[in-house]
């Protein structure tokens, strides 16, 4: 137990190590943010269409049809982009409508979105460890590979938007701790009791949300830092890299 608990934590807290770019030496601040953020989304959206949504299917038709699984997935993921959109239209901000306000703005919103993230990952974390301590170890690092350039969507757009980046590390924290959430909420609930299903209907909606977060917010605010065509070149980046810890996962 005590071990599912030290796995769920460390593959959570991975997502400050997202933070430390912000101790980089850079060239330009305009290409450490359009960088940044480009590569990030690219990240989200390959977690969302190679990871979420398929195991959301995959493990839904163990239970349903494989049709009812798919409709039941595509109904979570457009409820996901839906929710989405509405945290973005009455997300408070604190900050004018300039830069530093609208990179506040994203940094926040990539905060939400991970935790939400976070804690289904915390609670598949800790039920897989609690089973299987080698099959928990690999999920853990998979996860923890992922959450890093997570990290950096939420610290630099929090730092430049913020000018802290004590601000920038906490929020970062206060989204990698939410992994140990799940954890503490799958001991506390769900280690006697059959909660695959609601795991796998979040996964979709998580889904939804992070595509949206990708395509309405990351990279429209990374294009305003840097021509297209190297906002897409690091989108890429982030789909290969994922796609590369998928596969080794």
């Amino acid at each position: 137990m005590k071990f599912a608990f030290l796995v769920s934590f460390l593959a959570g807290i991975s997502t400050v190590l997202g933070s430390f770019v912000l101790f980089v030496k850079y060239k330009s601040k305009d290409g450490l943010i359009s960088k940044s953020l480009s590569f990030a989304s690219g990240v989200m959206i390959a977690v969302s269409v190679l990871d979420l949504f398929p195991n959301s299917v995959i493990n839904l038709s163990k239970t349903f049809y494989f049709l009812p699984a798919l409709l039941l997935s595509f109904l979570f993921l457009i409820l996901g982009i839906i929710l989405s959109l509405l945290i973005n239209k009455y997300l408070p901000n604190n900050y004018d409508n300039t830069a530093n306000g609208k990179l506040y703005k994203v940094g926040i919103f990539s905060m939400l979105a991970i935790i939400l993230h976070n804690i289904p990952e915390g609670i598949a974390t800790f039920l897989t460890a609690s089973e299987n301590m080698k099959l928990g170890i690999t999920l853990a690092v998979a996860i923890a590979l992922h959450n890093i350039p997570e990290g950096i969507s939420i610290s630099v757009p929090i730092y430049f938007g913020t000018k802290s980046k004590f601000k920038a590390i906490l929020y970062t924290f206060i989204s990698g701790i939410s992994e140990f959430l799940g954890a503490i909420l799958a001991f506390l609930f769900l280690s006697n009791i059959n909660s695959t299903m609601f795991v796998d209907m979040l996964y979709s909606l998580i889904a939804g949300i992070m595509i949206s977060l990708s395509i309405e917010e990351l990279i429209p605010n990374a294009c305003c830092y840097s021509k297209k065509i190297n906002v897409a070149i690091y989108v890429l980046i982030g789909v290969l890299f994922m796609s590369f810890v998928h596969f080794i996962a």
